[in-house]
């Protein structure tokens, strides 16, 4: 039986950057939401024995203990590596009797675009692989690989909006977060993680990491735009240096009727704006896709991604 997850769009809706590490990682703090909209994954476990007689002369190569199907819109843009199968061998290693399978990506969001897409996929994998191992793979023991996979995987394991510290691994949940809409818009530009935090050029982070006060917004959405408006993404000035396109992404999305909040996501090049109601996010890409046809544009629902 094949068992499927959504791995939901990850948006940093304010990202701070502290300092370069003495590690090489930045130290940074992030108010963190899921969209409503994300790729598909799926898991099939296998039926077959685990055991096969080779004839002679065969191929006696280990068999890998899981494979990877994609498929859609931005699958061709993937590379050869994938965080899916990293995430999988990582939990087979923990757990050695975890059930191979075969796993099938359905890739609708952009590739290196800030939206945490890779890392999702690898969270909605490890999410998979405890459904599937009957108790034997848990979420606690995805919680303690997911920190050495990626820096993005652990806030994704739960999709659930919270504040992300650290260099990400440190990730505290937040109270009262209001539903909204959101509008996503990336002019079809790749901007790796890498490239932009090179560019960055941070300095030294000397401090000891102080535990941030953990946001409460009660239910409110004025709360919610009123602290996400004093805090910035430092990313954001050296993202356009390196494609002047995300400018114009960030223009168009001030000048929709009714945004409240328009930044890009993570290291770009997918920006946003938030508004007050789903509604009014959904009318505001349906203008903005018929106004600008040769972006990716799509709305979606901050707040519980199921509710999208």
């Amino acid at each position: 039986m094949e068992l499927r997850d959504i791995a939901w769009a990850k948006l940093n809706l304010t990202l701070e950057i502290l300092g370069r590490r003495a590690d090489g990682f930045h130290e940074l703090r992030s108010l963190v939401a899921f969209a409503g909209v994300g790729d598909t994954v799926a898991f099939a476990p296998k039926t077959e024995p685990k055991l096969k007689i080779v004839p002679p002369g065969a191929d006696a190569s280990p068999r890998r203990a899981f494979a990877l199907d994609a498929a859609g819109p931005f699958a061709t843009a993937l590379g050869e590596g994938n965080l899916i199968l990293d995430a999988a061998e990582a939990a087979r290693a923990r757990v050695p009797a975890l059930a191979e399978g075969r796993f099938r990506l359905v890739k609708t969001l952009p590739v290196a675009a800030g939206l945490g897409g890779g890392s999702a996929d690898a969270a909605a994998a490890l999410r998979l692989l405890v459904r599937a191992s009957g108790g034997a793979f848990s979420m606690r023991d995805a919680e303690a690989i997911a920190p050495d996979l990626g820096s993005d995987i652990a806030v994704c394991l739960h999709s659930a909006p919270a504040l992300m510290m650290g260099r990400g691994e440190v990730v505290a949940p937040v109270a009262g977060f209001p539903q909204c809409g959101v509008v996503l818009a990336n002019p079809h530009v790749e901007l790796a993680t890498s490239a932009v935090y090179g560019a960055l050029n941070a300095s030294p982070f000397e401090g000891v990491r102080e535990a941030a006060p953990q946001p409460d917004f009660g239910g409110s959405f004025e709360a919610l735009i009123a602290y996400a408006s004093m805090r910035n993404n430092d990313l954001e000035r050296v993202a356009i240096d390196l494609a002047p396109e995300i400018d114009a992404v960030l223009e168009r999305l001030r000048g929709l009727d009714g945004e409240r909040l328009v930044r890009l996501s993570g290291s770009g090049a997918t920006c946003f704006a938030v508004f007050e109601k789903p509604r009014e996010a959904l009318r505001a890409a349906i203008l903005l896709a018929e106004q600008e046809p040769n972006w990716w544009v799509i709305a979606g629902t901050l707040g519980d991604p199921s509710a999208g």
